[in-house]
């Protein structure tokens, strides 16, 4: 604990005015990381606050929940949380994580803070830079997380990366820090779980600070990325414009800088969807780069165009070229499709090109429109969600078909039917009970 400590005083020079969020699942690692902070503030003074997301997806949530707010009253601790309530997103640890970042975001800015605390150690930049070799990824994904990262109005700040789980274990013990206990964490259906239970007990059998070897290791390639950032950053501005890449200039460089430019943009366009992107869609588009062809393109995840035209390569989403519409559905609507969709009052029949709703589980007023980045719609029979793009995949339908094909969604943009293709959760069966039938011809 030396070092958490001599890292927090001296390297981040915590002062009394700080504001300190800490993300904290009430589990071992989150809750000596409030333990230390807690210790530290009798001789600094600075502010705590406890964000905790409640990710609803086990009995023992809400009562971990409660536990985690008792104990912060009991130390003076300004407690917060959220409750997930959905999940919509094919990767349910890429969004969970995309959520509790959004909201620990808020806090940062309710509270004004200074830094985002969290609780990962040693053990999980071992499995994050394991776990990104195998799968492939950047330079700096290689590195695995950052200690401290600069968000620009608060950093995020990970005081235990000195520590490995054991350790953690072990002084929890010695100062009888209560805790809660994720048995999901133990799964091997989770790929990190794997790493986790097979992969560290062999490194660790190897050399017991494997885990010091790794964060040099990632602060090295970590350094080595900002300075090529650094290149690519004042690169961008020459060979990059109007979301097109001039082929001629971007072959110029060497390749580790012609792949940081093609990472550099698809970060823009993917954001919090990065994970989707790994080696193998940068050899794609470097394969297009290449092909004799003088017109060509690819698709990559989340309906994202590469298209190489002569010495230009451009990115856009393939809604971008969609001839968007938006109409309130009231008796009829004529669509740009040549077809139409009319409310009637009664249909014998019960396939996709007719849908019945309830009025009471829907907000209306009702529009049609053409699909939009991202669309999902909650299936009907399941929990689930799908994308709209995959089930105009499904349905083999047109790619120029897709862009027309109408939507139908209620005032909060839930999808409640896509005509002729698939009914949502929000669709009856002539048995159940509802009270508007719509009609596609």
């Amino acid at each position: 604990m030396d070092k958490v400590n001599r890292f927090l005083i001296e390297e981040l020079k915590l002062n009394k005015d700080d504001v300190i969020v800490v993300g904290c699942s009430g589990g071992p690692d989150s809750m000596l990381l409030m333990f230390t902070l807690i210790q530290l503030r009798k001789e600094i003074g600075f502010k705590i606050v406890c964000a905790h997301v409640n990710h609803n997806l086990r009995k023992e949530s809400k009562k971990e929940c409660i536990f985690l707010n008792n104990w912060c009253n009991l130390n003076n601790v300004t407690f917060e949380t959220m409750t997930i309530e959905n999940y919509g997103d094919d990767n349910f640890h890429n969004e969970a994580r995309n959520i509790r970042y959004h909201y620990f975001e808020s806090i940062i800015e309710k509270y004004n803070g200074n830094y985002l605390m969290t609780a990962h150690h040693g053990d999980d930049l071992i499995e994050t830079i394991m776990m990104r070799i195998v799968r492939g990824s950047t330079l700096g994904g290689y590195a695995g997380f950052s200690q401290v990262l600069n968000m620009g109005d608060y950093s995020i700040v990970r005081p235990l990366i000195y520590l490995t789980k054991d350790q953690i274990s072990k002084y929890n013990k010695i100062n009888k820090i209560p805790f809660v206990i994720d048995k999901s964490n133990f799964k091997d259906k989770y790929t990190r779980n794997r790493y986790r239970k097979y992969i560290l007990p062999f490194l660790k059998k190897e050399d017991v600070n494997v885990h010091e070897k790794f964060l040099r290791f990632s602060k090295t390639l970590e350094s080595y990325s900002k300075y090529i950032d650094k290149v690519v950053e004042e690169l961008c501005f020459e060979i990059y414009n109007n979301n097109s890449l001039d082929l001629n200039l971007l072959l110029n460089e060497e390749y580790i800088i012609q792949e940081k430019i093609i990472y550099k943009i698809l970060e823009n366009y993917y954001e919090d969807d990065l994970i989707l992107i790994n080696n193998r869609h940068v050899e794609l588009i470097f394969d297009l780069i290449k092909s004799n062809k003088k017109n060509t393109y690819i698709y990559l995840p989340n309906n994202i165009k590469v298209n190489k035209n002569y010495d230009r390569l451009s990115f856009t989403f393939e809604s971008d070229d969609v001839n968007d519409y938006e109409i309130e559905l009231i008796n009829f609507v004529s669509l740009p499709n040549k077809k139409n969709l009319e409310i009637v009052e009664s249909w014998d029949t019960n396939g996709n090109e007719i849908c019945r709703i309830n009025t009471n589980e829907v907000c209306f007023p009702l529009r049609v429109r053409t699909r939009r980045h991202g669309d999902k719609m909650s299936l009907k029979g399941t929990n689930g969600h799908k994308k709209v793009k995959d089930i105009f995949i499904d349905k083999k339908i047109d790619i120029k078909e897709r862009d027309m094909w109408p939507i139908v969604v209620d005032s909060k943009d839930n999808i409640v039917w896509i005509p002729g293709l698939k009914k949502s959760k929000f669709c009856k069966q002539k048995t159940e009970k509802c009270d508007i039938i719509i009609r596609y011809y």
